[in-house]
């Protein structure tokens, strides 16, 4: 994480949840975070953001399953099989597509070596976010998402987002799926040839880029996961299911395909009433 701000492009997506039994509220954070309330939710949505829930997937969140094989590796194996699976963030382009629930999903695009992000959020209610990220430089479209924004194109300053969430372009600073952290909160895993599975400490997972739980505390929710990696070593699905928290999943795609994204024409300084909204609140 920067400090620095002329330098800091802050990037990513987060989408996180706290339990059933408080039902206020529902949140998704990250390294920025716009609010958008609804009667029962809150979404908070970080810095890059892109439209549609990934293909392929259940409506609960967890991914396909694979015909069983035979054990593969032991515990500790597996989770660094998930660790190294990660590698690619800083080496190739990718796309990522997460979703939270059945009603909250996101594609990202992000080429960190080149310096480009794009994104969207679908939000209930048809509710929609844009965010492009080029070089140090941030652009977001929130027109009806949020109150009193213009309509078309804002440039968002760096020196007024919360720097608790502003991330760099730097290696290892930008996985808008945020998996890093949730392989880090695992306590058990298995893997099954090129499938993972096991458990996971839905506490431990913390807030940041990708899926985040403010509301839930280390030890306090046991939840499962399933992965997969693909015949290459990298992540390509990591999905989270507990009791008393709705189901997450991340997938990753379309390694090495550049993200086409430029500077948005006739995009007008951001007005300082969105600032108060960005970050976890």
């Amino acid at each position: 994480m920067t400090t620095g701000i002329s330098t800091r492009a802050v990037i990513g997506v987060s989408l996180s949840t706290v339990p059933h039994r408080d039902h206020s509220r529902l949140l998704g954070c990250a390294s920025i975070g716009v609010v958008i309330h609804k009667v029962t939710a809150t979404v908070l949505v970080s810095a890059v953001l892109a439209a549609g829930c990934s293909s392929g997937q259940s409506t609960d969140g967890r991914p396909p399953s694979s015909p069983a094989t035979s054990p593969t590796a032991t515990p500790a194996t597996a989770v660094d099989l998930l660790k190294s699976g990660l590698t690619f963030i800083d080496q190739v382009s990718f796309r990522a597509d997460m979703a939270i629930g059945e009603s909250i999903a996101a594609t990202s695009r992000t080429d960190n070596a080149n310096k480009r992000a794009t994104a969207t959020l679908s939000a209930p209610g048809g509710k929609k976010l844009e965010i492009r990220a080029v070089g140090d430089d941030l652009y977001m479209m929130a027109a009806g998402v949020l109150p009193d924004m213009p309509k078309g194109w804002m440039v968002v300053d760096p020196a007024k987002v919360p720097a608790a969430f502003g991330l760099s372009f730097a290696q290892g600073s930008v996985d808008p799926g945020g998996s890093a952290r949730l392989v880090n909160a695992v306590t058990s895993a298995r893997a099954t040839g090129s499938d993972i599975s096991g458990t996971i400490d839905i506490g431990k997972i913390g807030v940041g880029n990708g899926m985040s739980f403010p509301g839930v505390r280390p030890g306090e929710v046991q939840g499962q996961f399933q992965a997969t990696l693909d015949d290459q070593g990298r992540l390509t699905s990591f999905a989270i299911h507990g009791e008393g928290v709705p189901s997450g999943s991340v997938r990753y795609s379309e390694f090495g395909t550049p993200v086409a994204v430029s500077a948005p024409q006739g995009a007008v300084p951001a007005p300082e009433s969105l600032y108060p909204l960005l970050g976890v609140q």
